[in-house]
């Protein structure tokens, strides 16, 4: 059973400030979720490969072409101020 106290500890874990109604809404939604886990607990998993997704996802990349890009000289003309190939920008840590 989670208590009020209970629910305004783990709020307070959580830097979340709450009135007194919403401790007792927190703790009523906590005992549910927690209830909902231990019926979790009890389906067979055994026959089941461990998984990072649902959906047999695989990561999507598209090749490393090298292509042309814009000329410096284009690019020094748009810049306030350029030296030894960079771009000067103003200090901004101290």
């Amino acid at each position: 059973m989670i208590s009020e106290e209970h629910a305004r500890h783990i709020a307070s874990l959580s830097c979340i400030h709450l009135q007194d109604n919403e401790a007792r809404a927190l703790a009523k939604d906590l005992e549910g979720i927690l209830g909902y886990v231990e019926q979790l607990k009890e389906v067979d998993v055994d026959r089941v490969e461990p998984t990072t997704h649902v959906l047999p996802l695989k990561n999507v990349t598209r090749s490393d072409d090298v292509k042309p890009s814009l000329a410096r000289e284009k690019l020094w003309e748009s810049a306030v101020a350029h030296a030894k190939g960079c771009f000067q920008v103003p200090k901004v840590i101290e």
